[in-house]
């Protein structure tokens, strides 16, 4: 946590998929970003407690589970409720501030509307089932063109609750697909972001980069669109990252953590927050 002394609010940051850590670092997969450390950071200059968090399992939390794969969405947003009440704390007036599928997680904890929470941050957040963008991303690199049929069959299998025997599964797939993660994605899949938005009638602010190589601009769309109270930031040549474009090099903003944050990201979201709560 990063407190800032008579801070009146608090904003929790929430990761998006996979091995990816507190700062949005993941060694196990390349992905080095700093970008969750960076808007902490910068959110503590505009006189915001922020609190960054790993996913159980993982890092900090690797002592919470066993199998970090042995997850659900529901338990993710659990752990979020908690740490809300431990946030409020530091700071009367909590947001959640989720990055890709933490925006999801982050719209499931808001249910029921937990006492002290003011807000939703949605960053770079899916407006369709989870199985349909892992469709497309694949379906992006040509590379995946002979195995997309099996991929399409396997993900319409989990999506019905079904998984696979990892030894029927092309061995190039099988590490997407194994036993830990089927359990995971069948969950996963489950969930319609737009669906679960309708539940929170609270301020909303909808974060998305035109050049987002993992969400879309229509998922924004979609977002908003279940969510009509709520704000809209588009970073034009913005990335998944919540980073400017490289020019050239589309997954610069995934490898280089001394890229800085989207210009103005910061900035806009701390005006969003003293807004919203200055509304009330």
């Amino acid at each position: 946590m990063l407190a800032v002394e008579g801070a009146d609010h608090a904003v929790i940051i929430i990761p998006g998929s996979g091995p990816t850590d507190r700062d949005g670092n993941s060694p196990q997969t390349g992905l080095s970003t700093d970008t969750y450390r960076m808007l902490a950071e910068g959110l503590t200059e505009h006189g915001i407690t922020s609190l960054r968090i790993d996913k159980r399992g993982f890092y900090g939390s690797a002592g919470a589970i066993a199998d970090p794969n042995d997850v659900t969405i529901s338990a993710y947003a659990d752990d979020v409720s908690n740490w809300i009440t431990f946030a409020a704390g530091s700071a009367s007036c909590v947001w959640l501030a989720g990055h890709s599928e933490g925006g999801l997680v982050a719209l499931v904890a808001a249910q029921g509307a937990p006492e002290n929470l003011c807000g939703l941050i949605l960053l770079a957040t899916a407006g369709r089932p989870i199985g349909q963008i892992l469709i497309e991303q694949l379906a992006a690199n040509p590379a995946n063109a002979p195995f997309m049929p099996e991929i399409t069959a396997i993900v319409a299998d989990l999506e019905a609750g079904q998984s696979r025997d990892p030894d029927t599964i092309d061995p190039v797939l099988r590490s997407l697909f194994s036993a830990g993660l089927q359990r995971y994605m069948i969950d996963l899949f489950s969930y319609d972001a737009v669906e679960v938005a309708k539940g929170w009638d609270g301020p909303v602010l909808i974060v998305q980069g035109n050049e987002d190589l993992q969400v879309q601009p229509y998922d924004a769309d979609l977002l908003a669109g279940a969510l009509p109270q709520a704000q809209r930031i588009s970073l034009v040549r913005g990335t998944h990252m919540l980073k400017a474009a490289v020019a050239g090099d589309p997954l610069a903003t995934y490898a280089d953590p001394t890229l800085p944050l989207y210009e103005n990201l910061v900035s806009d979201i701390a005006s969003f927050i003293e807004g919203a709560a200055g509304a009330d």
